[in-house]
């Protein structure tokens, strides 16, 4: 019956070769049970929910990814867009987790409308494969200065924008020990290296003392109540925000596109015709499982280009999926050991992300000025403002004047009309107290 189901002999795999796929993928990937909660936790959200709350999601989209998407695709909260909670939307807009939660309630729920009513594919297609680099080029960079911030080598400064952090403390030295981990075994292609790089930080901050080891091994105790069902909607709904939810939308769309068609294509899911099959099933899930996610309290939930990984090791159907799921399940046991895992201690995994995703700069086009500027324009408004939303609007906006200026508007598709439109109307949003407030205070007095 599973290997019917799964049409196991068909695809030309086997239940081991599946089950062997899903442990690695959930090896290359496990990382996001100790990033995620140490990023979202910043924002006030009880850490130890965060776990649980990372784990049940993960296992939940993945799963059900695995038995209904029937692809070898893994879904968890997305690097990226967990920081662009977190650094962006409510520490930048000054607003509650709750309402940030009601943020990405609605991102996923527009998303999954816009797949529904079958809108996706044009949005997608008018936005040049140049500047969808320039975003994950941006975000890669972003990604990776937060890493650095968080292991407390680069931080943020009022005059020179950045410095050096005080590399003598010993906390530095057990990251960059933790980073030198996951760069040696990555070249050596080990899996899980993140995971392993982790791990090992975590155990020399144990034995040196700067962190407390485990109350317990294992637990039951989940207080997923602590942000489970908290999300603010209402207060979500302010034209403020707007331009937020247009951005994790966007984001989580180009995100999720981009795994399932890489990792579709390895795993031979295309059909007669060149397409994925299923795609907008699996883009479907993927919305779902953002607003479930939100429910619960963790931010964006997005498909994971580790799913390569299993694919790689033969993973061709949704049983690699659901294994990968169960053992997510499985990691919920571990709560308090992972609780103890410094900040320090995941920071080099933000920066190794960060420096696959901005690999894709290859993918800008050096030659094409119109698209250039506004690519280098979202790369560096991201990093400088840690605002990825602000960065994604002044790209696209400089990209629709520029055609407009080189006398080629003709050349923005309709779709990218709108995308530009919506931008200007995000930074109207957001400049329009500061520019009232110079307005106000250069006017003469009565």
């Amino acid at each position: 019956m599973l290997k019917r189901y799964f049409e196991i002999e068909r695809r030309g795999t086997s239940v081991r070769v599946e089950v062997v796929a899903g442990v690695t993928t959930f090896l290359t990937m496990a990382y996001i049970i100790f990033v995620n909660p140490n990023i979202l936790s910043d924002t006030g959200m009880d850490k130890n929910a965060l776990i649980a709350v990372t784990c049940i999601v993960t296992a939940a989209a993945t799963i059900v990814t695995g038995l209904f998407g029937k692809a070898p695709i893994a879904m968890a909260p997305g690097m990226g867009l967990n920081s662009f909670f977190a650094y962006s939307l409510v520490a930048q807009e000054e607003i509650s987790w709750q309402t940030g939660l009601g943020v990405v309630f609605l991102s996923g729920l527009f998303f999954l409308i816009l797949t529904l009513v079958g809108l996706r594919k044009k949005l997608v297609e008018a936005i040049p494969a140049g500047l969808i680099a320039a975003i994950a080029v941006g975000i890669g960079l972003f990604i990776a200065l937060v890493g650095l911030n968080n292991l407390g080598l680069v931080l943020r400064d009022d005059k020179t924008l950045f410095v050096l952090g005080d590399i003598t403390k010993t906390t530095v030295w057990i990251g960059l020990l933790g980073l030198a981990v996951m760069a040696a075994l990555g070249l050596l292609g080990v899996m899980g290296s993140l995971l392993i790089g982790i791990l090992v930080a975590t155990v020399v901050a144990v034995v040196l003392g700067y962190v407390d080891r485990p109350t317990a091994w294992l637990s039951l105790n989940w207080p997923v109540r602590e942000v489970a069902l908290q999300l603010d909607i209402r207060g979500a709904l302010k034209i403020s925000l707007w331009g937020s939810i247009f951005t994790l939308m966007f984001i989580d769309m180009f995100d999720s596109i981009g795994t399932l068609v890489a990792c579709g294509e390895k795993a031979g899911l295309r059909d007669e015709r060149g397409q994925i099959r299923g795609l907008d099933r699996l883009l479907g899930i993927d919305a779902v499982a953002t607003m479930f996610g939100a429910l619960l309290g963790t931010s964006t939930t997005t498909s994971y280009v580790e799913s390569a990984a299993g694919i790689e090791q033969g993973g061709r159907t949704g049983l690699m999926s659901v294994v990968t799921g169960a053992l997510f399940l499985l990691a919920l046991f571990l709560v308090p050991v992972i609780a103890v895992v410094p900040g320090y201690a995941t920071a080099p995994a933000l920066i190794v992300v960060g420096y696959f995703m901005m690999k894709e700069v290859r993918r800008i086009h050096f030659r094409k000025l119109d698209e250039l500027i506004p690519s280098l324009i979202i790369v560096v408004m991201i990093a400088v403002s840690f605002q990825i939303s602000m960065g994604l609007a002044l790209g696209f906006v400089s990209f629709a004047v520029l055609k407009i200026l080189m006398r080629r508007a003709r050349e923005i598709r309709p779709a990218m009309r709108l995308i530009a439109g919506l931008s200007l109307l995000f930074l109207a949003v957001q400049w329009w107290p500061a520019v009232a407030a110079m307005f106000k205070s250069s006017a003469p007095a009565a």
